[in-house]
């Protein structure tokens, strides 16, 4: 890069960012530590919550001369009391990673990216959509968005790119996690209002995990259920015996997809046992007594026939649901990621509202989230709704939201967004034609992945906005934009339990990289609309307007003064409205039995189970799974593939592991070289050959991009989230 374009760069710059010009200039004394508490000094530590999971973990960061050198984890936070797991102590490495993005690269002419100055990728990047614009219509672009960022640059993209440039469909890759959780969660509760507290794992009688492997996915969770002193029952459903149902006290390896049959025949045989709490239901629920019919046809005799249980292991588990015991109930992406899985996840919300367990210690329907800012991209990006869950086709909202903004009405569209498939058939069928991608790698992690690399020829401009240059994304981009990462800036994650913490800059970023939330002050100066967001000259003065936006909304937290109050408080849970002075680290929902509904009431919800999409059949005899390796990796191993340390706890390899049984009839060796292929592709992977699977299945970590060039593109009618985890497949000997 020139002088001459640096120096167009800090002319144009300066007049409304002079931070933002300094960095530029590459004034390693300028970039500073960001905003934090006036009582920490340049050699001291600073609190910072973890930038991987949904568990929300606090690191305790140790600077020198003002910059991160190491970390320990936080004794004190009510979260991780101490403890940290292998992604969390390894959380500085990928700061340093040598293939971070350091400059925008534009592809020239030839088809190469090129190094350009930030003057001209944004002379660019307004050029292209406005252009897409003017030929195509509002319509003919989008964004796509993370559950990676703070919660202030959430809320800025989204406001920016609706409100600002004008785009229309908006969505982001919770859409692939935590949509069908959010779904069940608003119909069910009328909210999207995880009631939990992790103190509910310390709490229960009978934990019961569906789908869920929190040994590997959220080790820290899963040592909070190891400090519950009232040797609970510890119940995994799962087809694979996992490392958590290795652990549990039972393990119900059902068939893969039979789970919605049966937790309908466990409420059934619940009825028949009259282990239901009535009064309960008549005071705080509706739509019981439909419920009640639509279970006539279901039995737990049907349920122990399709999941292959036996009948007495699942009346036993029932009877222990209707005890009275405390009892609660777990979920991550087994249930969320399937083709029926609103409905699934409200299978469990009516055991738990049938029976009473919910809104008291130890109990509750509880779904665990997957991203560290899940939760406060469900409420605060401007996606696929208003903040705080309002609503796009209400005036009202509108109006509301405008008036706290202090942004002309007319500039808020009036119909919802496409959600993230919807956008990728649109993009498919020709109406999108410029895409915005802002931290997420779609060209690994989209389901049928090759599907996804063909439809971007049909872009015309394919903008990544990334820490890394050469994720399979970026490298497929038309402009790079290089972004700040975890630890480079500030602002705040909102995690599982609905506690919001504040996560801070201890580095700087590298070369010309700027934070998400400055990238965004930079599109919106270039495109002509900067006064629209006058107000927004910090992540923590834009974290006082969701404040604000948030305010008489199941999710106040109006009562949080800024990131200090946070701090000092160890995170606080929504709800924490204004006025309120006194309140306890550890909070449930639901404790009084009134719910969001305008009577205040829950619904009971459910549908007849629908058969899988691809079964296995003669072609294709083998059911594919996926989930989660090893603690050790992160999604598509952006930032844990550039970690010795973590690299050495997790195969480099992609493998697929192998019923032994299913191995001996094929003549597989372990380690040998086979392909597992599907009707969208095939790979070669290694065979891990392992008894804690059933005959028939196969299973792929989500970590390797081979794994979702296998995976059929299902989706559930409710949530539009994608149906990773069972596709037909073959195995080929080489």
């Amino acid at each position: 890069m020139s002088v001459i374009d640096l120096a167009k760069d800090q002319m144009r710059l300066r007049a409304f960012d002079g931070a933002l010009t300094e960095r530029l200039v590459q004034n390693p004394a300028a970039h500073g530590l960001g905003r934090l508490p006036k009582t920490v000094k340049p050699d001291a530590t600073v609190n910072s919550i973890c930038g991987f999971c949904g568990t929300g973990c606090s690191l305790k960061i140790h600077l020198k001369d003002g910059e991160a050198v190491n970390l320990s984890a936080q004794t004190d936070y009510p979260v991780n009391i101490g403890m940290a797991c292998p992604k969390g102590w390894e959380s500085l490495t990928p700061l340093a990673a040598k293939n971070r993005a350091t400059m925008p690269l534009l592809r020239n002419e030839q088809g190469t990216q090129e190094p350009v100055s930030w003057e001209r990728a944004m002379q660019v990047f307004v050029r292209k959509f406005k252009s897409t614009f003017d030929e195509h219509g509002s319509g003919a672009a989008a964004f796509l968005s993370t559950g990676q960022i703070v919660t202030e640059e959430m809320a800025f993209l989204g406001a920016l790119a609706k409100l600002g440039m004008g785009i229309l469909h908006g969505d982001g890759n919770t859409r692939q996690c935590m949509a069908t959780a959010a779904v069940a969660y608003k119909q069910s509760f009328g909210f999207d209002a995880p009631p939990f507290s992790y103190q509910d794992f310390e709490e229960s009688d009978v934990l019961i995990f569906v789908g869920a492997n929190p040994c590997i996915a959220h080790p820290i969770m899963w040592q909070r259920v190891m400090l519950n002193q009232r040797r609970p029952e510890i119940i995994v459903v799962d087809p694979r015996k996992t490392e958590t149902a290795m652990a549990a006290t039972t393990h119900l390896p059902i068939a893969p997809k039979s789970d919605l049959t049966l937790f309908y025949g466990i409420a059934a045989r619940l009825i028949q046992l009259e282990l239901i709490d009535r009064e309960y239901i008549r005071a705080h629920t509706e739509d019981f007594a439909s419920f009640e019919v639509f279970l006539e046809s279901h039995s737990l005799k049907r349920a122990a026939e399709l999941s292959g249980i036996a009948y007495g292991e699942l009346d036993r588990i029932a009877r222990l649901i209707g005890s009275g015991k405390r009892v609660s109930f777990w979920w991550t992406m087994g249930v969320n990621q399937s083709y029926e899985g609103t409905r699934l996840a409200q299978s469990l919300i009516n055991l738990a509202l049938m029976t009473g367990n919910i809104g008291k210690p130890g109990t509750g329907a509880n779904s665990i989230t997957g991203q560290c800012n899940a939760m406060g991209s469900r409420m605060f990006s401007f996606t696929t709704s208003l903040p705080a869950l309002r609503d796009f086709e209400k005036a009202e909202d509108r109006a509301e939201v405008a008036e706290i903004l202090k942004i002309p009405v007319e500039r808020f569209p009036t119909e919802n967004s496409f959600a993230y498939n919807e956008i990728i058939d649109a993009i498919d069928r020709g109406e999108i034609k410029a895409l915005w991608m802002v931290a997420t790698n779609a060209g690994h992690s989209w389901i049928n992945q090759k599907r996804f690399r063909a439809i971007r020829d049909k872009l015309d401009f394919f903008v990544v906005q990334d820490m890394y240059g050469d994720t399979e994304t970026a490298q497929i981009a038309d402009l790079v934009l290089p972004a700040a990462g975890w630890g480079e800036k500030d602002g705040v994650f909102i995690n599982s339990e609905r506690r919001i913490g504040v996560t801070r800059k201890v580095r700087k970023a590298p070369g010309q990289a700027l934070s998400d939330f400055n990238i965004f002050r930079l599109i919106a100066h270039h495109w002509g609309c900067g006064d629209l967001f006058k107000d927004w000259q910090s992540p923590e003065a834009v974290f006082r307007i969701l404040g604000q936006l948030s305010k008489g909304r199941p999710c106040d937290f109006s009562g949080v003064s800024g990131y200090d109050f946070l701090d000092s408080h160890g995170g606080v849970q929504w709800p924490l409205p204004d006025g309120i002075e006194t309140f306890e680290p550890e909070r449930r929902l639901f404790e009084d039995g009134k719910f969001y509904h305008p009577n205040s009431k829950a619904r009971f919800l459910y549908d007849a189970p629908r058969p899988m999409p691809e079964p296995p059949d003669a072609a294709y005899p083998f059911i594919l799974l996926t989930g989660r390796g090893t603690s050790s990796q992160w999604h598509t191993q952006t930032r844990t593939g550039t970690s010795d340390v973590l690299r050495k706890l997790y195969p480099q390899s992609p493998y697929v592991e192998i019923n032994p049984t299913d191995a001996k009839r094929l003549r597989i060796a372990p380690e040998e070289l086979i392909q597992v292929a599907s009707r969208r592709g095939e790979v070669t992977v290694k065979a891990v050959i392992l008894g804690s699977l059933q005959p028939g299945q196969v299973f792929m970590p989500m970590h390797y991009p081979e794994t979702n060039q296998l995976t059929l593109d299902s989706f559930d009618p409710h949530s539009k989230e994608p149906s990773y985890k069972a596709c037909a497949v073959k195995i080929i000997k080489s």
